[in-house]
């Protein structure tokens, strides 16, 4: 019997050190010995907003520090697939810049309609994609596959089996939902899907995925970084930042390409003045830090373009302001921050759940658009509000990197000593 068939319910609920007794209780029941011989695991990724990138470099960072015994190659899909792309045809621009051009003028009005316009030219090169894909894998071979990227996961599954049809094909799922049809799950059970929450897990099962071909994390991937033991206090953080180490502080994220709207936030809450001071990360957008830059403030700012030092500058603040992006919502959530997002007819498809998950965790307000940003941090400054909320927050914990290290373990444990993934089961774990 494979040792995933003997885990428990209540190994997995004292994560982690059951899960680690559970799958040593199943190498020893089932006499499998230790996996030694370094293994390959390609990990697909593209630069569409940070999210991909930021989850794929989390995967191998974290393996590294637990020096597993696996390489992991990191392969970015549109480098891969570049000469399928039919807008860089017809504008010399990349499809994943285009969207990050969107993102960080804010233009996303009508973003479903784009969306399904992609899906269809997707399943127009099915084929050719199908055949370009197998190609690269049958010329760098890997014991398995990981796509942390929405829309082609057909193609990937099928130009994977075609080439290695007993070695796992696994979609990591960096939003908190699916968006269907066509965007993360597909109805093929070659497509191992990972989960970060309970609604995407529901989403799974109906579309057919089981215990077989589905695992459900306790929340989205982080960076390590994430986890580290923060020495220095958020007084005295604010402090080298040149803020007030006592006044209220609000970090403002929209992504790693920020968004013009940063601007206007700042205008409002500056013409209110709450006694409040804020910590604008602004990305790749250049022209927004000078334009920031440019003009004196009332309030206490300070002004970051692209930072490496994003757990470190939350670690300051008390509150998050920002789009209801998967990765800033949980970013926002280990660092203990409640949060102000939006939800409009712009807000992307793929993160309007988001602000439901925010309501229903009650870890945040969600408002219609930021011109509604005052009265909201206004009720975030009442006596007792943020504690609250703020204790709503520490509920939460997110182990998924670690998890998913483990669950990949399993896998590839399984493949090398039981043969056929269909003699194998995959646990689900389950939501605390």
């Amino acid at each position: 019997m494979c040792p995933w068939k003997l885990l428990m319910t209540n190994d997995f609920k004292s994560y982690p050190h059951g899960i680690a007794r559970a799958l040593q209780n199943g190498k020893n029941l089932c006499h499998t010995p230790v996996m030694s011989v370094q293994r390959r695991i390609h990990v697909l990724f593209h630069d569409a907003g940070g999210g991909h990138r930021n989850a794929a470099m989390a995967l191998k960072a974290v393996c590294e520090q637990q020096s597993r015994p696996w390489e992991i190659n990191l392969v970015q899909f549109q480098e891969l697939t570049d000469h399928l792309d039919v807008l860089r045809r017809f504008t010399g621009i990349r499809i994943q810049e285009q969207y990050n051009i969107l993102l960080r003028n804010g233009r996303t009005w009508g973003s479903e309609y784009l969306l399904r316009v992609l899906q269809f030219t997707i399943r127009i090169f099915h084929k050719p994609m199908v055949k370009l894909l197998a190609n690269y894998w049958r010329a760098n071979p890997a014991d398995a596959l990981i796509s942390v990227i929405p829309h082609f996961n057909r193609e990937i599954a099928e130009s994977w089996t075609s080439v290695y049809p007993e070695r796992p094909f696994i979609t990591l799922i960096t939003d908190i939902a699916d968006f269907p049809p066509r965007f993360w799950i597909e109805p093929v059970e070659e497509q191992i899907v990972i989960t970060g929450s309970e609604r995407a897990a529901q989403q799974a099962r109906e579309f057919g995925k089981t215990e077989r071909n589905l695992f459900r994390a306790s929340g989205m991937i982080l960076r390590p970084e994430f986890y580290l033991e923060q020495k220095e206090s958020p007084a005295a953080i604010r402090k080298r930042l040149g803020l007030d180490p006592e006044l209220p502080t609000a970090i403002v994220l929209f992504g790693g390409y920020g968004s013009n709207v940063m601007y206007d936030i700042v205008e409002q809450l500056d013409a209110a003045r709450l006694p409040l001071q804020m910590i604008l990360v602004c990305g790749k957008n250049e022209k927004l830090v000078l334009r920031l830059r440019e003009k004196e403030w009332n309030l206490r700012l300070h002004i970051v373009g692209f930072s490496r030092e994003v757990n470190r500058l939350m670690r300051a603040a008390d509150f998050l302001i920002g789009k209801p992006g998967p990765g800033s919502i949980a970013e926002a959530m280990i660092s203990g921050l409640p949060v102000i997002v939006e939800c409009n007819a712009s807000t992307l498809p793929q993160e309007r759940y988001n602000t439901e998950w925010v309501r229903e965790k009650q870890v945040g307000t969600v408002i219609k658009n930021f011109k509604g940003i005052v009265p909201a941090v206004r009720l975030f400054l009442q006596p007792g509000k943020l504690a609250e909320l703020q204790s709503n927050v520490a509920v939460l914990h997110n182990r998924a990197v670690f998890e998913i290290l483990d669950f990949l373990a399993s896998l590839l444990q399984a493949q090398n000593g039981f043969g056929a993934r269909d003699e194998t089961s995959i646990a689900v774990k389950q939501s605390r």
